[in-house]
């Protein structure tokens, strides 16, 4: 079907919306299945009529991320390559047919990403980038929890959201943290991500924190309660000493990219 540059410039707004305000390029000529150069055409209209910019390999919707927050795309390109292994050997670890919870995070998005090959999940997430990626393909069952959007990350939160999680049971928790610390555990930087990434734990039989090593030794204000209550840590280095003590004493495996790599196109 032959699809005309306005219409093209409509899914690509939408595409956007979805993914919370921001995408890469190279993201969005996958989903719409066209070139990168098509997509860097239209996104010179959208320039050009004031709905969108480019931002640092991507686009974002005009006015559609605070300035004083960081946008989920550029958490995405963050230490991308690092993320993408990780989030290679997370998706491993998950069989066709499981249940799982993803959160909001960039590293869960790039896991969600990893995912595409597989078949039948159950996917309950509060992201619309892992539900935009994931819904509607090879059988996958793809629920979103309701309550307020975030415009800058596309996440729901909230009491609404909270309730929707407490309906369900996975078999894995797929959660990313702000920081690791050997006197503290699990650290975030917002409250509500940390209330609903507290609730998806409890309902899951196998909790997995993936978080690269850039995240070992940092504090963020906000600590996860009950850090024996994780399973797995998957990381991209051998934490230090303290930290390994610490996850150590608290039953934690730690999970290490082997020699496997990305498929391409993760």
């Amino acid at each position: 079907m032959n699809i005309n540059a306005s219409q093209r410039e409509q899914e690509i707004l939408r595409e956007l919306r979805l993914a919370g305000g921001s995408s890469r390029i190279t993201y969005l000529a996958r989903r719409l299945d066209v070139s990168d150069e098509t997509i860097r055409r239209n996104i010179k209209s959208l320039e050009a009529k004031g709905l969108a910019e480019k931002n640092h390999g991507g686009v974002v919707l005009t006015g559609a991320v605070s300035r004083t927050e960081q946008p989920f795309q550029a958490r995405m390109d963050e230490n991308a390559t690092v993320k993408k292994v990780l989030a290679y050997k997370v998706a491993q670890m998950i069989k066709d047919g499981d249940s799982l919870f993803l959160d909001i995070a960039s590293t869960t998005a790039y896991v969600a990403e990893a995912l595409s090959n597989h078949r039948d999940l159950f996917i309950v997430t509060n992201s619309m980038a892992v539900a935009n990626c994931l819904a509607g393909k090879n059988n996958n069952r793809v629920f979103f929890a309701g309550g307020e959007l975030r415009a800058h990350d596309g996440g729901s939160f909230g009491l609404d959201a909270i309730r929707f999680i407490q309906r369900f049971t996975f078999q894995y928790a797929i959660l990313s943290v702000t920081a690791v610390h050997a006197d503290i555990g699990f650290m975030l930087h917002d409250v509500p991500e940390a209330d609903l990434s507290c609730e998806a734990a409890k309902r899951a039989q196998t909790r997995i924190i993936v978080a690269d090593s850039e995240k070992m030794g940092r504090r963020a204000p906000i600590a996860l309660p009950e850090t024996s209550s994780f399973d797995i840590l998957v990381t991209d280095k051998k934490p230090d000493t303290a930290i390994s003590a610490m996850l150590e004493k608290n039953e934690i495996t730690v999970v290490l990219p082997d020699n496997s790599t990305p498929e391409k196109g993760i």
